[in-house]
């Protein structure tokens, strides 16, 4: 996922309805930039968004647990950041198991935080922690936050057909600390929303891919995934997130989304 599935766009600072000359002398590099900055960038803003959802875990022997959850996230506007919190509803045993994350823009690193009620303790997600697995699902803590444009670098691939169409292919590696040494995303032309994304672990081998589907437009201008399939190649496993009940522009308060509001949920 790019910045800003949940969030504000980031406006494009290029024009493309004139490529001409310029866009034929592009090295690689500004191709696959040019295209990332594409992703979501022609949609409006909002403040706030709320979202219900269903994570399905599956082994490989193909057995089966579901949690459902809702989420909901805040843009902080001036400060160019965001919060976020994902909250688990179902069942009773991971009830109230919350993350919070807190994402910043233009590099910097972002914070998150995990709140487990059957020990009432918040424990705050380490940027070496960040790799690790988001309550034994397939996505991993760094997964779960925004891809902002400017914390990877770009490579354009090719353009190939793919289930939307035609999707360009590019190549993002992670300019601070990540599990992934380079991630390789789809990016579907019609609507220049992600379609796929491979996993590449330090060792440059294929770990992971999430095939993302079911977009559909909200409120006549919000286009979301309904559907995020992630496959670990090397367990066998997955995880499904669901997505349904899309609301935006709900005055959420920026203050239900702190540290200390995490610990109010038991």
């Amino acid at each position: 996922m790019f910045k800003r599935d949940f969030l504000k766009v980031l406006t494009t600072t290029l024009c493309f309805g004139m490529l001409g000359g310029a866009a034929l002398s592009e090295t690689t590099a500004e191709k696959g930039l040019r295209i990332a900055r594409l992703v979501d960038a022609d949609e409006p803003g909002f403040r706030d968004q709320a979202v219900s959802g269903e994570m399905i875990l599956r082994a490989k022997n193909g057995q089966t647990s579901i949690r459902r959850f809702h989420a909901k996230a805040v843009d902080m506007g001036a400060s160019d950041s965001s919060r976020s919190l994902l909250v688990f509803g179902w069942p009773g045993d991971i009830r109230n198991t919350a993350l919070l994350t807190h994402a910043n823009t233009g590099g910097r690193d972002d914070n998150q935080w995990l709140y487990l009620p059957a020990i009432s303790k918040v424990r705050r997600i380490s940027s070496s922690g960040r790799s690790g697995s988001f309550v034994g699902s397939e996505f991993a803590y760094e997964d779960m936050v925004d891809q902002d444009v400017e914390k990877f670098s770009y490579n354009w691939i090719q353009d190939v057909s793919c289930s939307a169409g035609e999707c360009y292919v590019i190549d993002r590696f992670p300019k601070t600390k990540s599990a992934y040494s380079y991630q390789r995303v789809w990016i579907a032309k019609s609507d220049n929303k992600v379609r796929r994304v491979e996993y590449y672990d330090r060792r440059k081998a294929l770990l992971k891919t999430m095939t993302v589907s079911k977009y559909k437009k909200h409120q006549g201008k919000y286009l979301r995934a309904g559907l995020m399939e992630m496959t670990n190649h090397l367990t066998g496993k997955s995880t499904t997130l669901s997505w349904k009940d899309f609301k935006f522009n709900q005055n959420i308060n920026p203050n239900e989304l702190t540290v200390n509001a995490l610990r109010r949920l038991n």
